[in-house]
């Protein structure tokens, strides 16, 4: 399942599952992930999956490269993560001031917005991975009707909740931050709360999204 392991820098190892992005091969990456995070082995001190990749850093002083990399290859995987699995439904409210790019996207894809958001309510996302500020589900596969190119010039700040389109994902901003994404909507929900220690992120890789369109006084009360 692991095409290749080398080292990164001096205390990691980059563990390659190959160049595709698609479900069948995040999942490996999600396996291994869990699998060596509950073993909790000496000397690893954080890990990090992506679409396809899984990054792995040690401790010098405890361990080494080809100890961590005989490791892995010799790493029995137990299939325990469809339990971790959820479904989970996500509010969205597209009302005017929080489609920001509903313009751009109907000039780029040559459709009309609500069309965009039909296309985009009637299916099911699947989160590849968690990162660029904390927490933040990058979640695929879009359809292809709605793939756009991201911003030419980044915006400074995005509003936290904000859900944004591009290439083949979206995601939701937990965080105020900069961004180029294409922002279609905005979420009431926090999908990260750092004040929950055991399970601050609402979404993780390997969980499925389905999203709900709500109208603004909905998300109102959904705030208060």
């Amino acid at each position: 399942m692991i095409r290749n392991i080398i080292n990164l820098g001096d205390a990691a190892a980059y563990c390659d599952f190959g160049p595709e992005v698609n479900q069948e091969i995040n999942k490996n990456v999600i396996k291994y992930f869990r699998n060596i995070k509950d073993r909790n082995i000496r000397g690893i001190t954080n890990i990090t999956p992506s679409y396809n990749k899984l990054i792995i850093s040690f401790d010098l002083s405890v361990t080494k490269f080809t100890e961590v990399k005989k490791l892995i290859e010799n790493l029995e995987i137990e299939e325990k993560d469809e339990n971790l699995k959820k479904m989970i439904e996500i509010p969205i409210c597209c009302d005017e001031g929080f489609r920001v790019d509903h313009k751009r996207l109907e000039n780029l894809l040559k459709i009309k917005f609500e069309e965009i958001l039909d296309i985009f309510f009637h299916k099911e996302y699947f989160c590849y991975m968690t990162g660029f500020i904390a927490g933040m589900p990058f979640l695929g596969d879009l359809n292809e009707q709605l793939r756009a190119k991201r911003l030419e010039t980044p915006r400074v700040k995005v509003p936290k909740g904000s859900i944004g389109l591009t290439e083949q994902f979206c995601n939701i901003y937990t965080y105020e931050s900069p961004g180029g994404w294409n922002i279609i909507g905005r979420t009431p929900l926090d999908i990260f709360d750092k004040k929950n220690q055991d399970f601050p992120a609402l979404i993780n890789p390997g969980d499925k999204v389905k999203f709900k369109k709500i109208s603004k006084d909905e998300y109102d009360r959904f705030k208060k």
